[in-house]
């Protein structure tokens, strides 16, 4: 298949084509370099051009504050869900935890290998179909830290603004929302995120961490599993995945095209809304997320019954509508479309949409 097809997968996700296209050209040599991105050392002074254009790139784009460390390590947000409460979940204390999906759920499991927890809410009861008020948190003043998860990819659920939790610093896993709105950083004591859904590859994890916090880790964690590890060596105490770092570099400059996290934030609000219409249209389709916890970049539906969704997913993928089937955990239909996700992949699935419903309803 020569053509490029329209690409809904929830992650590693669809790139900009100006982005991959630029990759293509410097894929065996950079300009002046004479290799590939991927065959120079990490402690060259080429890689350590592409680090520093990587990290003020994403300084610029999210306002991130002086007095916060940008890290690039590895591992995914799977990793983020240990290391966080391994050096913030001292062993007489607590973390509250906010449970609005099936990610949020993995991070509680781990965080209650290191030490105590607290749900401060769940949304189980209700099948994960939104985010909780501000009045429905049980939080602990005390806390050590309370930890959300911005955007739910699986049940397509997002919190539309931060819970308000006083002085107790907030964590948050973002994979799924980074890049794709702005944010109020210093409402936040540590964000982490995989790249692999607005950034970039995976195999890149985004940690802005905030630098009072690093007086707070215990010592004698393992050398790797320490954020202070990485503060010290700039995130080069180990070789880091240096493609995926340079792809970030040039996503932050496709953003800035756009018109930073504000102008993709307008594009991704109209692509969602086309698909929600679509679903509000009609009684066949029937969106999983309450109105006002529904994701922009994961939208999440069901059919009258799952042999229809199944047909659904087959016929949109024969179509070249790719990657539409729910996850395995929820089943259904997700469509992740996410900022590199063109306008008129959205348009040709809100027309297949109508096409089904009109030869099966």
């Amino acid at each position: 298949m020569d053509e490029r097809i329209f690409n809904f997968s929830a992650g590693p996700a669809v790139l900009p084509v100006p982005v991959l296209e630029i990759a293509q050209r410097d894929l065996l040599a950079l300009p002046g370099v004479g290799m590939s991105v991927m065959e120079i050392s990490h402690r060259s002074k080429t890689f350590d051009e592409i680090f520093a254009k990587a990290e003020s790139g994403l300084r610029e784009l999210l306002g991130i504050p002086p007095n916060y460390r940008v890290l690039f390590l590895q591992g995914g947000a799977s990793l983020q869900f240990s290391m966080v409460p391994m050096n913030f979940l001292p062993g007489d204390a607590s973390a509250d935890y906010v449970i609005t999906g099936s990610w949020g759920k993995k991070a509680l499991k781990e965080a209650k290998r290191s030490g105590n927890v607290n749900v401060a809410a769940t949304m189980a009861d209700g099948g994960f179909t939104r985010v909780p008020e501000n009045e429905e948190l049980k939080l602990s003043p005390q806390a050590a830290y309370v930890h959300i998860t911005t955007n739910e990819t699986i049940e397509g659920v997002e919190w539309k603004q931060e819970p308000e939790v006083g002085d107790v610093p907030l964590v948050a896993d973002a994979s799924s929302d980074i890049l794709s709105h702005p944010i109020p950083i210093e409402k936040y004591g540590i964000i982490y995120a995989g790249a692999q859904k607005n950034m970039g590859p995976s195999g890149v994890t985004l940690v802005i961490l905030r630098d009072d916090l690093l007086k707070k880790i215990p010592d004698g964690l393992h050398t790797m599993l320490d954020y202070r590890t990485h503060v010290e060596n700039k995130s080069l105490y180990n070789t880091p995945n240096t493609w995926g770092i340079y792809i970030i570099s040039l996503i932050c400059d496709w953003l800035k095209e756009k018109g930073g996290l504000a102008g993709m934030h307008r594009e991704n609000e109209a692509k969602a809304q086309l698909i929600y219409d679509a679903i509000d249209a009609t009684e066949f389709y029937r969106g999983h997320a309450d109105h006002d916890s529904r994701s922009i970049m994961n939208v999440t539906f069901r059919l009258p019954n799952e042999e229809l969704e199944k047909k659904f997913s087959a016929e949109a993928t024969a179509q070249g509508l790719d990657g539409l089937k729910g996850h395995r955990s929820v089943g259904g239909i997700r469509a992740s479309i996410y900022n590199a996700f063109p306008l008129a992949g959205v348009k040709a699935l809100v027309a297949f949409m109508k096409e089904f419903e009109k030869n099966n309803g």
